[in-house]
């Protein structure tokens, strides 16, 4: 059985090269956040964190910490976004599109906040999973759904080897002040 690549488990590099975006000391919402790299990582940083996904056994060790609130909910069951109207600082999204959530993210960022985020994009399919368009950003998508918003700091549209062949897009946006 080959060892897990600790590359996996980081903070992103996107996330980490931006976050100084975030506000410092600013609340942060980890959207997905699986096994919890993001929130870990702002929390390191002195952000309280709102870490929201359908399954929270990847950052249960993180219950009852001072700063992090956990919030389990199911994003794609057709229901209003569940904090709809909240605002925050930092609004971080890695390896996850469901293409409704993206005006309510958007919304999200609160005045002189940051939306971070990077996910697959259309050609992985010829790299690897995830395969299915549903699953993949069209080209722009990103920044189709911030303009008029968000002012972009920075955009990849890209293919990249490492930590493994990814067709990805990334944005790092904020909502003026």
């Amino acid at each position: 059985m080959p060892l897990p690549d600790p590359r996996l488990d980081a903070p992103s590099p996107w996330i980490r090269r931006f976050a100084w975006l975030v506000p410092a000391g600013g609340r942060v919402l980890d959207l997905a956040c699986g096994g919890g790299r993001h929130a870990r990582y702002f929390l390191g940083l002195g952000h309280p964190v709102l870490a929201l996904d359908r399954d929270l056994g990847g950052v249960s060790d993180l219950r009852g910490q001072d700063g992090v609130e956990l919030r389990q909910a199911d994003l794609e069951d057709g229901g209003p976004f569940p904090l709809a109207g909240q605002r925050f600082a930092g609004v971080v999204v890695t390896n996850y599109l469901y293409r409704p959530l993206l005006p309510a993210l958007v919304a999200a960022v609160a005045p002189g906040g940051s939306l971070l985020y990077e996910t697959f994009a259309l050609g992985n399919e010829r790299l690897g999973r995830p395969s299915n368009p549903d699953y993949l950003l069209r080209p722009h998508e990103l920044l189709d759904a911030v303009a008029g918003a968000l002012r972009v700091v920075a955009y990849e549209d890209l293919v990249e080897s490492e930590p493994r062949p990814a067709a990805r897009q990334r944005i790092a946006a904020r909502r003026e002040r």
